[in-house]
C-alpha cells in the first residue's frame, strides 16, 4: 500500500510537469504580445491631462477593487512554493495561483489606465504607479514563462530571481498607489523626529512671512492639492506653489492680478456646489466664505507673493480656533459608513485618513430632498460628526433640536435654507462649534443674539439675511456669487 501511495505522489509532479511544458509555449507566445502592447500604452494613449469619455471613468473606478487581487495571489504565491517541497499538491495550485495573478494584475493595470486616462490624472505619483503596475505584470508574464523550466529540475535559478524581483516591484507599486489615495507622507508622516532627520523625509513648508505663504497657500494645500499637486495633477494645474499657480492649466491661467472678477480659480470656488466646474471637487467640501473673501482680497490687491499684509484684512483675523479635540473610535460602524459614501444619498466622509479627526455630512448630491427626518436619521453617528453641510437642503429651526445632539460638532453650514434662528439656543451646549453659515437665510438680529454668547463661536457669516441685508451692489471686481459673512 506504501509503495502505491508513492507512486502516486511520484506520477502527480510528473504530470504537472508535462502539463507545465506543454503551457510554455503558449506563454512564450503571449510575452511577446502583451509586453510591447503594455510598454505602448502611454504612448498610443499619452496621459494629457485632459479628461475623456464617461465611460472609461465609470469603468476605472473598479481599479481600486480589483487592484488587491494580484497583491494577495503574490503575497500567497512564494508561501505555496515553499510549503509545496513537502506538499506537490500546494506547489501545483502555485501554478494556478501565479496565473491568476498574472491575469488580475493585467486587469488592474487596465482599469487603472482608464481611471487615470478618462478622469484626465496626471503628476509624477500617477506617471510612477502607472508605470510600476506596466513592469509588474510584466514581471509576472516573465515568472511564468520561467517557472516551468524551474519545476521540472529546480536547477534554474531565473525564477526564484524574478519572483523576488516581482514582489519589490508589488511593494514600490503598491506605495505609489498608496501615495495617491494618502498622500505622499502617509508613510513618513509620524516618524520619529531622529528618523525625519536621518532619512531627510521629514516635510518642510516655505515660511517667508508674506500673506500668500501663511494663509493662501495654506488653503490650496488643505483643499486643492490632493488633485491639483505633484502626486496627481488635474486638468493640467498645480496649486502646491506660488509659481505653479500663477502659470494655471490647460484652461490658461487661473488667476489675474487685480482682476477677481476675471480669475477662474475664484469663478470655480464661488459656483454653487452642485455645478459640475465647482471646486473643489469630488465631494469635497467648500471652502469658507472667510478663505474665499482672503482669496478675491489676494487677487484684487495684486495676487504679490511677497506682500505682507492686505488692506481690510489683518493677521489678526487668521482662523485661530481652539486646540481640535479627537474624537471616539467609529471602526464598528465603518460598514454603515462605506456604504453611503457609495450610495446616492447623503454621505459621511471622513475629515483626514486618521479616524479620530471625525466625518463630515455631506448632502449636496440630495440637497432638495434632505430635511429635518433625513437628518435625525445621523444621529447615531452624532459623536463623530465634526462638520455638517445643510446648505440649500430642506432643514428647518426643528434641525437644531438633532444638531444640539452632536457634540462634537465644530462647523455648520446652512446658508440658503429656510432657517429664521427660532431654535438658534439649542446650539449653546456645543462645546466645540467654532463656525456657522447661515447667509441666505431669514435669520433674524435677535435670533443672533444667542450665537453671541457662545465664547467658541468666532466664525458667523450673516449675508443676505434680515440680521445683515445684502448691500444694494457688489464690490467693484468681486465676482457677484462669492460668498460674504460677518464676524460677531
Amino acid at each position: 500500500m506504501t509503495v502505491a501511495k508513492n507512486a502516486a505522489r511520484s506520477s502527480r509532479p510528473s504530470h504537472l510537469k508535462l502539463r507545465l511544458a506543454k503551457l510554455a509555449t503558449p506563454v512564450s507566445l503571449a510575452t511577446f504580445i502583451f509586453c510591447p502592447l503594455l510598454l505602448l500604452l502611454p504612448v498610443l494613449f499619452r496621459l494629457n491631462g485632459k479628461p475623456h469619455a464617461n465611460w472609461q471613468q465609470f469603468l476605472g473606478r473598479f481599479h481600486p477593487l480589483v487592484v488587491h487581487l494580484p497583491i494577495g495571489f503574490l503575497v500567497l504565491l512564494p508561501l505555496l512554493e515553499i510549503v509545496g517541497r513537502k506538499r506537490p499538491a500546494l506547489r501545483e495550485a502555485a501554478g494556478f495561483v501565479l496565473l491568476l495573478a498574472f491575469v488580475s494584475c493585467l486587469g488592474a493595470v487596465t482599469l487603472g489606465y482608464l481611471l487615470a486616462y478618462g478622469s484626465g490624472d496626471q503628476g509624477a505619483t500617477v506617471v510612477r504607479h502607472m508605470w510600476g503596475g506596466i513592469t509588474l505584470t510584466i514581471g509576472v508574464l516573465f515568472c511564468l514563462l520561467t517557472r516551468p523550466s524551474w519545476f521540472a529540475t529546480e536547477v534554474s535559478r531565473v525564477y526564484p530571481v524574478m519572483l523576488a524581483i516581482v514582489l519589490l516591484l508589488l511593494a514600490w507599486t503598491a506605495h505609489q498607489g498608496g501615495s495617491l489615495t494618502h498622500g505622499s507622507s502617509y508613510l513618513t508622516e509620524y516618524l520619529p523626529a531622529s528618523l525625519q532627520r536621518f532619512t531627510m523625509m521629514g516635510r518642510t513648508k516655505a515660511d517667508d512671512g508674506s500673506f500668500y505663504a501663511r494663509h493662501i497657500n495654506p488653503i490650496f494645500d488643505a483643499n486643492c492639492v490632493g488633485c491639483h499637486g505633484e502626486s496627481k495633477v488635474q486638468g493640467g494645474l498645480r496649486l502646491d506653489s506660488f509659481s505653479s499657480l500663477m502659470k494655471g492649466g490647460k484652461d490658461g491661467r487661473v488667476i489675474t492680478a487685480g482682476r477677481p472678477g476675471d480669475s477662474i480659480l475664484l469663478q470655480r470656488i464661488t459656483l454653487p456646489t452642485d455645478d459640475k466646474h465647482f471646486m473643489p471637487a469630488e465631494g469635497h467640501p467648500p471652502l469658507h466664505a472667510e478663505e474665499i473673501r482672503w482669496i478675491g482680497t489676494w487677487i484684487e490687491q495684486g495676487a504679490s507673493p511677497t506682500m505682507t499684509s492686505l488692506q481690510g484684512i489683518s493677521f489678526a483675523e487668521a482662523l485661530k480656533d481652539p486646540p481640535i479635540a479627537p474624537v471616539g473610535d467609529y471602526s464598528s460602524l465603518i460598514v454603515e459608513i462605506h456604504q453611503m459614501q457609495n450610495g446616492q444619498g447623503a454621505k459621511l466622509l471622513p475629515v483626514s485618513s486618521k479616524p479620530s479627526d471625525g466625518l463630515v455630512l455631506h448632502t449636496v448630491d440630495v440637497a432638495s430632498s434632505f430635511g429635518d427626518a433625513q437628518l435625525a436619521q445621523f444621529q447615531k453617528f452624532a459623536p463623530y460628526i465634526v462638520e455638517v453641510e445643510l446648505g440649500r437642503t430642506s432643514v428647518t429651526d426643528a434641525s437644531f433640536d438633532t444638531l444640539s445632539t452632536f457634540t462634537n460638532l465644530r462647523a455648520i453650514h446652512l446658508e440658503g435654507t429656510a432657517i429664521t434662528g427660532a431654535k438658534t439656543s439649542r446650539l449653546t451646549i456645543l462645546p466645540h462649534l467654532v463656525y456657522i453659515n447661515l447667509s441666505g437665510t431669514k435669520m433674524t438680529k435677535e435670533a443672533a443674539a444667542d450665537l453671541a454668547s457662545m465664547k467658541n463661536l468666532r466664525h458667523v457669516y450673516l449675508f443676505n439675511t434680515p440680521a445683515q441685508p445684502a448691500p444694494a451692489a457688489a464690490p467693484s471686481g468681486v465676482a457677484q456669487n462669492s460668498a460674504a459673512g460677518a464676524k460677531l
